[in-house]
């Protein structure tokens, strides 16, 4: 059950927002005190599962060689297949792999495979944040990891200590969309320096509201 507090938040940013033509989605601003984004520590970079995910679906590019046959299977037009074979030839052609880069939200890979693309993709891949999470070599179905990695949000400290992140759409209930909020703040504490006293404040709001400044 999520915090009570966050729940009414919630409630106050949808009120806010009002009905449109079209899905709004809910946004969160993490504001930071005490965090040198120019030291090691201070330049997070994480991705959150949200445990109801974004309200979306996302693309997810899936680098294989003996998994292939397991990719093909999903038959979800979502997950971009990128071969052994490619990968040498994307890394050249490096307009292709800024736009693959950008279109994907994740990257999984093969353990095997990780060096060729480290090779061939970090300098693209690694500083947006994107290195592949290595697939499981024993796996036996890729679904419920593609399932998982859907539910995705990424955070990045960039130039200022500061993160924004989508938290679901507004056809999520406000419990869930607390719980996906709460998520991000416990996840975020984890890496920072001083945990939760690393956050000054937040802010919620839709697509079509004004933020709403709150605190935990």
């Amino acid at each position: 059950m999520a915090d009570e507090k966050i729940i009414e938040i919630v409630k106050k940013v949808r009120d806010s927002a009002g009905e449109r033509k079209f899905k709004q989605s809910f946004d969160l601003c993490v504001n930071f005190k005490l965090l040198d984004v120019k030291k090691p520590e201070g330049k997070i970079k994480k991705d959150i599962t949200l445990p109801h995910g974004t309200g979306k679906e996302h693309f997810i590019g899936a680098i294989v060689d003996t998994l292939v046959p397991k990719v093909n299977e999903l038959k979800n037009e979502k997950v971009i297949l990128i071969k052994k074979d490619e990968i040498a030839a994307l890394g050249k052609d490096k307009k292709k792999a800024k736009k693959l880069a950008n279109k994907c939200r994740v990257f999984l890979a093969e353990a095997p495979l990780m060096p060729a693309v480290a090779k061939a993709l970090g300098p693209i891949l690694a500083p947006r944040g994107k290195m592949p999470k290595p697939i499981p070599p024993t796996i036996p179905n890729l679904a419920p990891l593609v399932a998982a990695n859907m539910k995705v949000t990424h955070v990045s400290v960039k130039g200022s200590p500061v993160i924004h992140c989508g938290v679901g759409s507004e056809t999520l209930d406000d419990q869930k969309i607390a719980e996906n909020i709460e998520a991000v703040i416990n996840s975020l504490s984890t890496v920072l320096p001083r945990g939760k006293d690393n956050i000054r404040d937040l802010y919620l709001k839709m697509t079509m509201s004004k933020g709403i400044k709150f605190k935990v």
